[in-house]
């Protein structure tokens, strides 16, 4: 059987086992469940010794100044997919520009059966909000509350937009759990003479219809594209990517190459996804594809009460579009395309388009000068197992990719001539060590991911002014299922599942500035099962996030938060900054 998100399938874990052994499949599904009246429950602060989902992460950052208060949707039920309609209207006291703009959103469950669910909220056909929610168990009910800057987004919430959420659930007399949700948005006005922050001029979707929605890619063949004809006097372009893993490609980490996957009964298309942006079909960026891991993935005790990193508020890759500013400018229509390489069935997949203009001018004329990416990855794969005797199957599987590019351009702007010189180094490794025999099974991931990108702006014959980030998404997962011979046996996952970013470059006020951010999250359990398969137990529950946070503007915060046999042990703030990074 395997085990997807919680779902029971008829394969293995989301390491199908090798063909001789029984992998006992976990999920929150097969604990006792109990039904609950509907209610909307609120998202409480940490609490040690409470079995409700929490998480280390900080509140988004908020101005002195009091926000006016836009409410998007209260108290809505989700119990079936179809997706739910609201309006928003910009707030009337407080007109932009604003110094920030933060969405609120909270969730809750009943306690009962319910598989994790995906949800988005939409404004304008924009994704505001993309993530995963919580699973309950029989007895407790959980809650949740997210947040997202979306100060960048401030051009869509200045007009009426049609908002819709989308988070299909199934009830009924098996799956029991109704979920619920309200949000809204926080305008916070500027203090008195503070300059407004430099945000997008236009914000513009790339969704499956115009209210919204993802697109479901399935190969690397399929994309989601639109075709846009813009205003002629762009002088900077983003687009913010999300692609998130589903069905065979939820756990695209433990896949392997495709004449591997009878041997060792796993997905296929190896282990390396990417996603990659065209413009026209001209390779324009690339955008490396987090490895999310859900409430209901793997072993869903690992996850309680603390979530993997980013699970229920996914954070978009900013791909800069820039050096394609002159050819956007020409008036005439283009198409911005989004596709995942290696794509297994398959990737939900959606993408915002930022534009800033030169508001000193209504036409900009430049040119790509230079794009040395590649159409597509070339990753490597090496494969060393072996079989003896007995049909045991040891040996690892790995498979890298490599990619240095850059893409260079300039504009004619109404304050000068503005090259862009944008260049990325992107590494990735996926060493898979199994052991398998009639009796064990045993998966041993180590992934790394190390992204590198540098930007440099000249505006005229002035001085280059810099800006730099640095990724490192380190991923260790061991899997072992082990039969006793007596009967029934134990399964024991460890993980290690790692976000780092580091941050440099120029602020708004002409001085150094710099961000970084560090989320780790480590769980580990081991489950028991009598001779038929049945659930007996668990031992050795526990997990641990540990986050931290700094920058320029004084925004220091680090908090490690334990959790064991499924409830929180212990909250430690820390407020302890050592300045400033090494430049990436």
């Amino acid at each position: 059987m395997k085990f997807v998100r919680g779902k029971i399938e008829n394969s293995s874990s989301i390491f199908r086992s090798h063909s001789r052994i029984v992998i006992i499949i976990i999920a929150s599904l097969m604990l006792a469940a109990c039904t609950m009246a509907a209610q909307t429950i609120p998202a409480p602060g940490l609490v040690i010794g409470s079995a409700n989902t929490a998480t280390a992460d900080p509140p988004v950052s908020r101005p002195d100044t009091t926000p006016c208060v836009v409410q998007l949707f209260d108290g809505l039920v989700f119990a079936n997919f179809s997706p739910k309609s609201f309006s928003f209207t910009p707030p009337a006291n407080c007109a932009g520009p604003w110094a920030k703009v933060v969405l609120n959103a909270d969730f809750s469950i009943e306690a009962g059966r319910q598989f994790d669910r995906t949800a988005e909220i939409w404004l304008g056909g924009v994704n505001v909000y993309f993530g995963t929610t919580s699973e309950p168990s029989g007895n407790v009910a959980r809650a949740w509350h997210i947040e997202r800057d979306l100060t960048d987004y401030s051009a869509l919430l200045t007009t009426p937009q049609t908002g819709r959420v989308d988070l299909g659930n199934l009830v009924n007399s098996t799956f029991t759990s109704s979920l619920f949700g309200s949000a809204e948005i926080q305008f916070y006005p500027l203090q008195h003479n503070q300059k407004a922050p430099s945000t997008a001029d236009m914000v513009l979707p790339l969704a499956s219809n115009p209210t919204g929605g993802t697109a479901f890619l399935s190969s690397t063949s399929s994309a989601l594209s639109k075709t846009f004809t813009l205003p002629r006097n762009i002088e900077r372009a983003f687009l913010d990517v999300v692609a998130q893993s589903q069905a065979g490609d939820e756990f695209w980490y433990a896949c392997v190459p495709d004449d591997l996957t009878a041997e060792l009964q796993s997905c296929g298309a190896t282990a390396f996804r990417e996603s990659e942006v065209t413009i026209d079909g001209q390779p324009a960026g690339v955008a490396p594809v987090y490895p999310w891991i859900y409430t209901g993935g793997i072993d869903p005790l690992l996850w309680r009460p603390i979530p993997g990193v980013q699970t229920l508020n996914f954070a978009p890759y900013r791909v800069d579009l820039t050096p394609f500013a002159g050819l956007l400018n020409d008036g005439q229509p283009h198409q911005v395309s989004v596709n995942v390489f290696n794509a297994n069935r398959g990737f939900s997949t959606t993408a915002t388009l930022l534009l800033y203009e030169d508001h000193g001018s209504n036409i900009v004329t430049g040119e790509l000068t230079g794009d040395t990416l590649a159409a597509a990855p070339n990753p490597s794969v090496i494969e060393d197992l072996s079989t003896d005797a007995s049909g045991n199957i040891t040996g690892t599987v790995t498979v890298a990719s490599t990619r240095q590019f850059t893409v260079e351009g300039f504009v004619r702007t109404s304050h000068g001539l503005v090259r862009t010189r944008v260049s990325q180094d992107i590494n990735f490794s996926n060493a898979q060590t199994f052991n398998i025999t009639n009796t064990a099974f045993f998966q041993n991931i180590a992934q790394r991911t190390h992204i590198f990108s540098r930007t440099i702006r000249r505006q005229g014959d002035g001085d280059d002014q810099v800006s730099s980030q640095r990724f490192e998404w380190p991923l260790d997962l061991d899997f072992s299922f082990v039969l006793n011979p007596g009967g029934g046996g134990s399964q024991t996952t460890k993980i290690n599942q790692q976000f780092e970013s580091v941050k440099t470059g120029r602020g708004e006020n002409g001085q150094d500035a710099f961000s970084m951010v560090s989320n780790t999250v480590t769980p580990s359990d081991t489950l028991l099962f009598n001779a038929n398969f049945q659930i007996t137990g668990s031992t050795g529950q526990q997990n641990t996030q540990k986050f931290f946070s700094n920058d320029s503007a004084g925004g220091c915060f680090g908090r490690t938060i334990t959790a064991s046999a499924g409830v929180l042990t212990s909250i430690s703030d820390t407020k302890s900054c050592a300045g400033a990074p090494a430049t990436p």
